[in-house]
């Protein structure tokens, strides 16, 4: 069972509406209608705040939440993005369920991604598998070669380029997942 059948179940149990749980608890409606049908699994501090509009503790809520999650990628399974120079690919299905969201990203030599922004509170790693990577941050330069990693929160602007010989490859995981 996931968590959004359980909150269903409680909020049923106490006869009140989704928009009376929204109102009660802070949580936007849609919010609680994607979790409760499981398009969604919510944050702990959603689901701190309806645990509190529906008078039960949070413990009451994990108790019966029972989940093994095991997902096999195939390799060239999902690839979401190519072009003549960088290919991204999901190492996940159904990101919306996942509390992070693993990519790996390939790119032709001079390479380079677009230039992205995060929202605050997002968090990215990257690996380097193959190559040699330039990552730019704002107004910073970062050099990465083969088996170097780099963890990274800001709301500047960043990209990715291949400055190496050949073709670079790496592992890019956001939390939360960008959807």
């Amino acid at each position: 069972m996931h968590a959004g059948e359980i909150i269903h179940n409680f909020r049923i149990e106490k006869k009140m509406t989704l928009l009376e749980l929204s109102r009660k608890s802070g949580v936007a409606l849609a919010t609680l209608s994607r979790i409760e049908n499981g398009k969604m699994t919510g944050t702990l501090r959603s689901h701190m705040s309806i645990c509190k509009a529906l008078e039960i503790p949070l413990v009451k809520l994990y108790k019966n939440l029972a989940k093994l999650t095991i997902e096999h990628h195939r390799a060239g399974a999902d690839v979401s993005f190519s072009n003549k120079s960088v290919s991204l690919e999901k190492l996940v299905t159904n990101v919306t369920d996942k509390k992070m969201m693993p990519l790996s990203i390939s790119m032709h030599k001079g390479g380079e991604t677009q230039k992205e922004t995060s929202s605050p509170g997002t968090e990215k790693f990257i690996y380097i598998t193959h190559g040699k990577v330039e990552v730019v941050i704002g107004e910073k330069t970062h050099i990465l070669k083969k088996g170097d990693a780099i963890y990274l929160e800001t709301t500047s602007p960043y990209y990715f380029k291949n400055i190496g010989k050949g073709e670079a490859r790496l592992i890019y995981v956001v939390c939360p997942p960008l959807i």
